[in-house]
């Protein structure tokens, strides 16, 4: 009897051990299988980025305090746009404005706020006759910013449209700005002059 009291807690024990090296052994198989499949997917990643050229990056997020900037000019679009548009940059985009800078340096952002225009009847009965027009309702806002690794692929600007806040997200259209601005590639992109 007493063999049996001795037996049945070691058996116990060398079961419950067993099962504890059995647990550790499927928790070491699982991890080494998850990195497995992670580098396997870094690795397709890297490979996939070196055989073909990166996409554009186009922004997805307003740069925060823009409507403190100070304006670099003011634009007037007529034919299907019809608008008006203030055109801002940062500190940094002054800065190289003012000196006359190009290229123009990394973290140079721009926007451009566009709004419809429309007749001003206050004005145009003080004035006496129609030549007013004023900013009507937001069109939209557009963004260049700088960074020339980031956005190596699209001459080192990262473009962006928003309208109500939220980001143009059709990258056929997105596509479009850089095709558009790459024609005046003498000036780093850049369509506004300063306004002094």
């Amino acid at each position: 009897m007493k063999n049996y009291i001795i037996t049945i807690p070691v058996a116990c024990a060398l079961t419950i051990c067993a099962l504890v090296i059995w647990q550790k052994a499927q928790a070491q198989n699982a991890s080494a299988q998850t990195a497995d499949k992670a580098g396997a997917t870094i690795a397709d990643a890297v490979g996939a980025k070196t055989n073909q050229a990166s996409p554009p990056i186009y922004l997805t997020e307003i740069p925060p305090g823009y409507r403190d900037w100070k304006l670099i000019s003011v634009a007037h679009e007529e034919g299907n746009l019809h608008s008006f548009a203030a055109v801002l940059g940062n500190d940094a985009a002054i800065k190289a404005y003012r000196e006359g800078k190009l290229p123009y340096p990394d973290g140079t952002i721009i926007a451009a706020l566009h709004y419809h225009h429309v007749p001003s009847e206050e004005n145009n009965k003080v004035f006496g006759r129609d030549q007013s027009f004023v900013p009507g309702d937001p069109s939209n806002i557009q963004f260049m910013i700088k960074d020339s690794r980031k956005y190596a692929s699209t001459g080192g600007w990262g473009f962006g449209h928003f309208q109500d806040g939220k980001p143009l997200t059709d990258t056929a259209k997105l596509k479009g700005c850089f095709d558009c601005h790459a024609k005046i590639n003498d000036r780093d992109l850049v369509f506004t002059r300063y306004a002094p």
